[in-house]
């Protein structure tokens, strides 16, 4: 059993700590404040390799392995967990592509993928159909040579962003088999996005993408009709781990500076470390954070290794964002009265930590997927 990261993962993670520290945490709140990436955002990401890392070399990418995938994530995180997911879909996306499209379909867009010339956004949620997301109701409808979208997708991560989404629609009858996945340019006539105003992830430009009659050819479907929940749900069991170390990432964050904070503030005459009310609960979380990272690694430690990592990634995935929330507001008592201005980060940092406990799966939702992996789906709810 070896829980030490090879040189080259420990190369990744300092380069990645160096750019985050110099080009993400300086920056986050002006993005925060403003509601939007800075310019240039995706091309500093794209420098440094993020977008390529999930990509096969084949199209141009690193072809990393998973584990290498969260420690870039849990890294950039720690400086703005909002940027994360553009790095998360290229990948979530990219490998539902590599999986499933042809071989000439790869060629033609996953090396713009790596590039980060193509910014990409998953859209599967409805208005009416969140966690039950098998049961799409936007519609593709034959017509010629290919298919017309007419729906409505929300709470579409990046929607204002993209230029690309792997959009899901009704091609057939009811339930999952009933739906296909499209790669669909997001510049096409017929599209509108509208912004969605959130509590945190300010800068992400969530967003509800209208498809009204769009055009997609039929070399967008994605693995063939009736195929695309299936794909994006075995995709999933992916990019849940790597949500969980992005949460980790970020209120890891929060507690190194509350662990200072505590040695150098004094009241009474003693730094208020000494005070068992203020160095137990950090204690406390700090021991929650570092299990959460560990079951996220492992999930992606099986994964590379060829195993079933299903059970730890949705493990991951409830357990992480939770324990990240009650990290991250832990560190804002700590300093008190002076967290509660915008001027520190630890604000903010609890508002986008709140958004992992949503995406890819709500608490609830990956607690069922394990208790009918442990208890069976006939003694299961």
């Amino acid at each position: 059993m070896d829980f030490a990261f090879s040189p080259d993962q420990e190369a990744l993670a300092k380069r990645i700590r160096e750019f985050t520290a110099d080009r993400m945490a300086p920056l986050a709140a002006e993005a925060d404040r403003t509601g939007r990436f800075r310019d240039g955002l995706f091309a500093e990401l794209a420098a440094q390799e993020l977008f390529a890392l999930g990509v096969p070399t084949a199209y141009g990418g690193r072809g990393a392995d998973s584990v290498s995938l969260g420690i870039a994530l849990e890294e950039l995180a720690a400086g703005d967990l909002t940027p994360c997911y553009a790095v998360l879909n290229a990948a979530l996306i990219g490998a539902i592509l590599d999986n499933n499209a042809t071989a000439e379909q790869c060629r033609r867009w996953l090396p713009a993928v790596a590039a980060g010339e193509s910014v990409l956004a998953l859209c599967l949620t409805e208005p009416d159909h969140g966690t039950d997301a098998a049961n799409v109701e936007m519609r593709a409808d034959e017509s010629g040579s290919g298919w017309t979208l007419h729906g409505v997708k929300t709470s579409t991560m990046l929607g204002a962003y993209a230029t690309h989404g792997l959009v899901f629609a009704r091609t057939g009858g009811a339930g999952a088999r009933g739906v296909t996945a499209f790669f669909t340019p997001l510049d096409a006539p017929g599209i509108t996005r509208t912004p969605l105003h959130d509590l945190g992830s300010r800068s992400g430009g969530r967003s509800t993408l209208t498809f009204d009659g769009v055009a997609v050819e039929q070399d967008n479907v994605i693995g063939g009709p009736g195929l695309g929940f299936i794909q994006v749900m075995r995709g999933f069991d992916y990019s849940r781990a790597l949500i969980a170390l992005m949460a980790v990432g970020a209120a890891s964050a929060s507690l190194r500076e509350a662990f200072d904070h505590a040695r150098v503030r004094e009241t009474f005459g003693r730094p208020i470390g000494m005070y068992q009310g203020v160095a137990f609960p950090l204690v406390e979380h700090a021991t929650a954070l570092h299990m959460a990272r560990l079951v996220a690694y492992e999930a992606l430690w099986r994964k590379d290794a060829g195993l079933d990592h299903r059970k730890e990634a949705n493990m991951a995935k409830w357990w992480a964002p939770k324990a990240a929330v009650d990290a991250a507001h832990q560190a804002l008592l700590t300093f008190g009265h002076q967290a509660w201005s915008e001027d520190l980060p630890l604000a903010r940092r609890l508002r986008d930590l709140i958004g992992t406990e949503l995406g890819d799966g709500t608490a609830g939702a990956t607690r069922l997927v394990l208790a009918r992996q442990l208890l069976g789906r006939d003694h299961a709810p």
